[in-house]
């Protein structure tokens, strides 16, 4: 796999969509609709948060992806998503190019997870996302892949309880917790966490990443080098 640089027109390749901790999948529909609406064929990736393993979830991802038999593969993942798809690259080297946007996942870890998960038998709500990284242990990212990161900064989420969470941040996660060294482009917009899947500009900021490899920065979006 190799990272190529060059236009793509919407529909050229299938958009996987993941979806983060605690959520069924459903969530994603109303993004799911708006790529479509711009061209993108898409399919929501449903995994299990908390029932079986890290390895499990991997298995699922790999026969999904194997059904869509497409030489390039994009994915758009919310929140954990993003770090399950960490452990996919990493394990799976030969997966299929395409380009990947992460919305609000905590590549360096999460201060919000970090606090729960110091709470003793509350920690049991971060499911498998302990095994996937949220304690800020992913496996590397490739820059092989092209990665376009989008953070949030309308606080407004479980962070707003949490001592130490920077700012700015989603609410749940800090901007600055969703950088990674190796990404293409990156991008913050005035959306809370679950925003990022709800929001109309968060859409089209995807379709251009994906069509691309950046994103469009405009007056409301602000790209921190």
């Amino acid at each position: 796999m190799t990272n190529e640089r060059k236009d793509e027109a919407p529909g050229s390749a299938p958009v996987l969509l993941l979806h983060g901790l605690w959520m069924p999948g459903l969530e994603m529909s109303l993004l799911q609709h708006r790529l479509e609406g711009r061209g993108w064929h898409c399919r929501r990736f449903t995994y299990t948060t908390f029932q079986g393993s890290v390895d499990d979830s991997l298995d699922a991802l790999d026969a999904v992806v194997a059904e869509l038999d497409a030489p390039r593969v994009h994915f758009v993942a919310h929140s954990l998503g993003g770090l399950l798809l960490r452990h996919y690259f990493s394990d799976r080297p030969d997966a299929p190019a395409g380009r990947v946007v992460t919305l609000g996942t905590p590549h360096t870890g999460s201060k919000v997870a970090q606090v729960l998960n110091g709470l003793g038998p509350l920690g049991w709500v971060l499911g498998n996302g302990r095994r996937m990284g949220l304690m800020g242990d992913a496996p590397a990212w490739s820059p092989e892949r092209d990665l376009g990161v989008i953070a949030g900064t309308m606080s407004m989420g479980l962070g707003m309880v949490v001592p130490g969470l920077d700012s700015p941040n989603d609410g749940t996660v800090a901007a600055a917790e969703t950088r990674c060294p190796e990404m293409a482009d990156y991008l913050e917009l005035p959306v809370s966490h679950m925003g990022l899947v709800l929001s109309e500009q968060v859409a089209e900021a995807i379709s251009a990443f994906l069509a691309s490899g950046c994103f469009p920065h405009g007056p409301d979006a602000k790209e921190r080098g």
